[in-house]
């Protein structure tokens, strides 16, 4: 139990360039406080102490505005930034050296005493406000953008974005050993838009081989990806 919550604390802080010592870290951040907090009350969940550990996570829940189900899974190295708004379900299993942010949802969509909530393997990243809905898998060293709502398995190694999430396969699979994908959020791809873009293209060929020239009437963004419009008062 120390030593996971020894790998806990130093996920955060090697997750989180504004984590300055081990002493902050442990005193100050609500994400490693429910972690934490969890671990105990799993402990007693699994020690069929279950109305023990079903206090211990509402006390964790009012402390941290993070609600962790006690019969949850969690491996060791979660790093949970920001913390309020996360829910994890009973039956959610977490891997090794997950990173969530705020606003994540592991929920269920069964009422049956079943598994019900996902299972998220090792090295994940989930962005913020991402819901993962069911007993899906999402595959290790995967990455769930901001806002996408995943409800069916995600294979290892894809990128999901997206209401309902598209999953995308890397072109360069993530290595196990790379650093957790913090940076690069600005990257993740915009299907919606690559998609209007093709299509635009498209109609622009067609209306040139029918009428023998470009059609420029249609709405469109420059090439920085900036649309035109009006000014309005907001």
């Amino acid at each position: 139990m120390l030593a996971v919550l020894r790998r806990d604390l130093e996920a955060a802080r090697r997750r989180d360039p504004a984590a300055r010592s081990a002493l902050e870290v442990a005193l100050c951040y609500p994400g490693l406080h429910a972690i934490w907090g969890h671990r105990v009350g799993h402990w007693l969940w699994t020690h069929d102490l279950k109305l023990a550990g079903r206090v211990v996570s509402t006390f964790v829940r009012w402390l941290t505005a993070v609600d962790i189900h006690p019969g949850a899974s969690l491996g060791p190295g979660l790093f949970i930034d920001h913390a309020t708004g996360v829910v994890i379900g009973e039956t959610a299993e977490v891997g090794e050296d997950v990173t969530l942010y705020h606003g994540v949802t592991l929920g269920g969509t069964n009422l049956e005493k079943v598994k019900r909530h996902p299972t998220v393997g090792d090295r994940v990243t989930i962005g913020a406000g991402a819901k993962i809905l069911g007993p899906v898998t999402i595959g290790h060293d995967s990455r769930v953008g901001a806002n996408a709502v995943v409800v069916r398995d995600v294979p290892a190694n894809s990128v999901v974005v997206g209401v309902p999430g598209q999953v995308i396969a890397r072109s360069r699979p993530r290595r196990p050993a790379a650093p957790a994908e913090l940076e690069d959020a600005g990257l993740l791809p915009d299907l919606v838009g690559v998609t209007l873009q093709s299509l635009l293209s498209r109609v622009d060929e067609l209306e040139t081989a029918v009428t023998g020239h470009r059609g420029d009437g249609s709405p469109r963004p420059s090439e920085a990806g900036v649309w035109s419009g009006e000014d309005f008062s907001i």
